[in-house]
């Protein structure tokens, strides 16, 4: 986006200013982000503004906007008053409140409504995984298949009364969990997300395996949730090794050896936790925002592409400079 002139009502007379870790956050992702394929990839489905009525908001600036949403866990609302409440956002998205208002609620809620229908969020991933093979970033040949728990509103007061009908409850250890479950496909040398999948939490995690293999595997790596799947696992990738955990206690007896082997693979699958940490901690997608699992999918493809961003950040950095 092109800088525009500073006015009157934006300008400052502090004599003292600190760049805070928001801006710097924001001057990071405004230059790592593939900007121009991502809005050649939405351009199609946009409104081009042309014959009576309001002129569209820039696409580059909605998609800012949505991705705002997604950094700082807003709503739509809540990401409208952040940018009349925070400067270091309005610079970001290109939003001089002394030429323009910023985008009402309203607007910003089609928006991600038109990506939703056109189910942009798996593009979005795929155009992002794109530019990193470009820079360098190459999905290897070893996968590490997880699941997590995103909890939703187990609550029936509502106005239907009734929970989710598409999410579930599970049991995990001795605590009951209400919601669906995210399974990812990261890569063992890169931990970018290559797979992503969706489902009710009472799916078994093993049951999404087939969709988070990209096939040229030679190693399957995986907890004991994903044990006794080496059949499936050759079927999707014929030359993968099935590196799952194994069971090492039989009957009170310890086989020390798996034991061993089971350990050093733990210190590889640690790895498809760091996208979970940056997802559900950094971003604070660890509840669900809408009904259904099929919006919160959308918003899960499109999370996960920034998740693989934001790993990769530093030396994205280091390549732009």
């Amino acid at each position: 986006m092109r800088p525009k002139q500073e006015t009157f009502a934006e300008a400052s007379f502090e004599r003292y200013r600190k760049a805070t870790r928001r801006e710097q956050f924001l001057a990071q992702m405004n230059t790592v982000m593939p900007w121009q394929q991502l809005t050649t990839l939405i351009e199609p489905v946009y409104p081009s503004g042309e014959g009576a009525g309001r002129p569209p908001v820039g696409l580059e600036r909605m998609l800012r906007i949505h991705f705002l949403q997604h950094w700082f866990n807003l709503a739509d609302p809540a990401v409208e008053e952040a940018l009349y409440d925070s400067r270091a956002m309005r610079e970001f998205v290109g939003i001089d409140l002394g030429r323009e208002p910023v985008p009402d609620e309203t607007t910003i809620c089609k928006f991600r409504h038109r990506l939703e229908a056109h189910a942009m969020g798996k593009q979005v991933l795929a155009t992002v995984n794109a530019h990193l093979a470009r820079q360098g970033f190459k999905v290897s040949t070893g996968t590490i298949v997880d699941a997590t728990i995103i909890a939703a509103p187990s609550s029936t007061k509502n106005r239907s009364g009734k929970r989710d009908p598409e999410m579930h409850q599970t049991k995990k250890g001795n605590e009951w969990h209400f919601g669906m479950k995210a399974h990812i496909g990261v890569d063992s040398r890169t931990k970018i997300i290559h797979s992503v999948a969706a489902s009710a939490a009472n799916v078994h995690d093993s049951l999404a395996l087939p969709v988070l293999l990209h096939g040229k595997e030679t190693s399957v790596w995986g907890d004991s949730a994903y044990q006794g799947q080496t059949d499936v696992i050759h079927k999707h990738a014929p030359r993968a090794r099935d590196m799952t955990h194994r069971r090492y206690r039989y009957q009170g007896r310890v086989d020390l050896l798996e034991q061993r082997k089971n350990r050093y693979k733990s210190s590889v699958r640690s790895k498809g936790e760091h996208p979970f940490l940056v997802l559900k901690r950094l971003f604070g997608f660890a509840k669900v925002r809408y009904r259904g699992i099929a919006k919160n999918a959308e918003r899960l493809y499109v999370a996960c592409a920034l998740v693989n961003i934001f790993q990769l950040r530093r030396p994205l950095l280091r390549m732009a400079t």
